[in-house]
Formats: structure tokens, sequence, C-alpha cells
């Protein structure tokens, strides 16, 4: 064994990674490998890698350029619709929280009157019947038929906010 390199490795290196040994190699570089430990070595492990890689490439299984482009298009199509469901949640909570909060004052409201939720009917049959300027709103306000009136108007309110929800959160 020596320490210097054999003069015709860096020749067989170049035929191996090109892929041209043994067709161009020269009879004398063929005589050199019989004798050359060293670069009989490299040939035979240069070699197996090449074919080792070579069957990876062969039993590499790609998939088909139709189902990568769905795949991106789903993905695609997936992030959009992500970007358009925050609005609608953000709507969806909106929506949430104003009835909430309507519940809310209709129960501290009727808490600070002492909890008569319909003690209002009972005057409806001694009530008068409504004349168009009653409705009007500064009318409304100053007569003794506010609470009834208000209650269904704010009721109706929640109801259809909350059908609008429910309709705009079933769709998705």
């Amino acid at each position: 064994m020596t320490l210097s390199p054999c003069p015709h490795l860096e020749e067989l290196r170049s035929l191996l990674a090109l892929g041209h040994w043994p067709q161009a190699g020269t009879p004398e570089l063929h005589a050199h490998l019989r004798d050359c430990r060293s670069c009989a070595d490299l040939v035979v492990v240069t070699r197996a890698f090449q074919n080792a890689r070579a069957d990876a490439a062969a039993s590499a299984h790609l998939a088909s350029p139709g189902l990568l482009w769905w795949r991106a298009q789903l993905r695609r199509r997936n992030a959009a619709v992500e970007r358009v469901g925050k609005p609608v949640l953000r709507a969806q909570i909106f929506a949430f929280s104003v009835c909430f909060l309507f519940a809310v004052g209709v129960l501290v409201s009727q808490a600070t009157h002492g909890l008569r939720w319909l003690s209002w009917m009972r005057l409806l049959p001694q009530a008068p019947t409504l004349h168009l300027e009653a409705l009007w709103p500064t009318a409304l306000f100053n007569s003794s038929w506010t609470l009834p009136v208000l209650i269904p108007v704010f009721l109706t309110l929640a109801l259809l906010s909350a059908a609008v929800v429910y309709l705009a959160s079933e769709k998705q």
C-alpha cells in the first residue's frame, strides 16, 4: 500500500462519473485495473452505488400529473373557502352577540320591573281601540302600550336574526 494516489485514479473517476466505464476505457486502463487494488475498489463501489440509484429511480412510483393538479386545485379551493369563511364567522358572532345582548336587556328590564312578564295582557280587554296616531313613535313610547308593542317587535327581530345566522351557517 502506497501513500501516493494512483496516477490513473482521476481518469477512472471521470469515466465512472460520466457513465462511460467500461466501454470507453482504454486497454491500458483495463490492464492497470487488474493490478491496482484501489482503482478496482473504486470501480466496484461506484458501480454498486450507480446500480442502487438506478434501481431506486426505477422503482419510484410518481403520481400522475392529473392527480397532482387535482390536489393542488383542492388545496387552493379549501384555502379560498377558509378566507371567505372568516368574515361570515365574524358576522355570525356579531349576530349572536346582538341576540344575547337583547336577551340580557329584556331580562334586566323585567327584573327591575318586578318580573311582570305578561301583566300587560290583563289590560287588553279594557284598552280602547288603537288609532293611527297612537302608533306614532313618540306617542307609542309615552303610552301604556309601550311594553306590549316593543316586546313582540324585539322578539321578532331577535328570531329573524337567529334564523339568518342559522341559514347562513347551514349553507356552509
